[in-house]
């Protein structure tokens, strides 16, 4: 695989919230697809083929006189991508009982200890949207449960799965780079029940599945609810997020238009994580 540049951005933001997350998100609209919140900001990594100069342009929040955001840039080569983790990343531990983190980090005292060297791949446990879905796996039965994890990452979610009692599990990713490391996770970590694919929904035609797991954005749920609905067995449950508070009107529409009941809302500053069943 030939070396990818990235443009990295460094930005200082004060104060932290709301803001880090509306830059975020606004970011991710405009095709930055890997994050790392820092104590002072956020550093936010986009494919240099992707990037052009005007990418900040319709980054509203940078116009705004409530917040004082500043930033450099620089060009990061795929090579160089380990000292830049080592540097942002600091591991994570969820209700006390699953730790997130890197082959760097000391093992913690905890249940679950999740093993995670993302990379350019979005799902560390750091952003609220991982945080939360890592909630939802705790604090359900996933004991021989068939699952998928749709837009997978890292493959956090799946490996958690798996170390639930999960088994067969299927974990994909529309992009490469997330495809590639999800393999990598998945055998650093000794999962023997997770199998990795990369594409889209398309790869679900005559799938079947206990629970299916989706953090992704609201306009590919909204697209592709129906086809999770149609690939869930009877009492299934479907969990998502990547979404805001405001959008759950919109995404309990679709639910409920596909036999999907409303069951649980987890909510983490503006960000939600909803748990359905059919």
């Amino acid at each position: 695989m030939s070396n990818i540049i990235y443009k990295g951005y460094y930005f200082k933001v004060e104060p932290l919230q709301p803001a880090v997350e509306i830059l975020i998100a606004e970011l991710g609209y405009a095709g930055f697809e890997s994050f790392v919140e820092t104590e002072e900001g956020v550093t936010a990594y986009i494919q240099k083929e992707e990037w052009n100069q005007n990418i900040l342009e319709d980054i509203q929040i940078l116009n705004s006189d409530e917040f004082n955001i500043t930033y450099t840039h620089e060009d990061i080569e795929q090579t160089n991508w380990n000292a830049e983790w080592e540097k942002n990343f600091n591991p994570i531990i969820v209700d006390d009982v699953c730790a997130v983190r890197a082959p760097f980090h000391e093992k913690f005292d905890t249940e679950y200890d999740i093993i995670i060297e993302p990379k350019m791949s979005f799902g560390t446990g750091h952003h609220e949207t991982t945080h939360m879905m890592i909630q939802h796996i705790l604090q359900n039965d996933f004991k021989d449960k068939s699952v998928l994890d749709m837009g997978c990452g890292t493959a956090v979610l799946a490996i958690l799965a798996e170390m639930k009692g999960a088994k067969p599990i299927d974990a994909i990713d529309i992009d490469n780079w997330c495809y590639l490391n999800s393999l990598e996770n998945v055998e650093r970590n000794n999962c023997k029940h997770i199998s990795v694919y990369e594409g889209e929904a398309s790869l679900l035609k005559d799938q079947n599945y206990d629970i299916i797991i989706a953090n992704i954005n609201r306009n590919i749920l909204l697209q592709d609810i129906a086809t999770y609905a149609k690939c869930l067995n009877t009492n299934g449950s479907l969990f998502l997020s990547g979404f805001y508070e405001e959008d759950i009107p919109l995404i309990e529409k679709e639910c409920n238009a596909n036999n999907l009941q409303h069951l649980k809302t987890l909510k983490r500053n503006n960000w939600v994580a909803l748990h359905f069943k059919n």
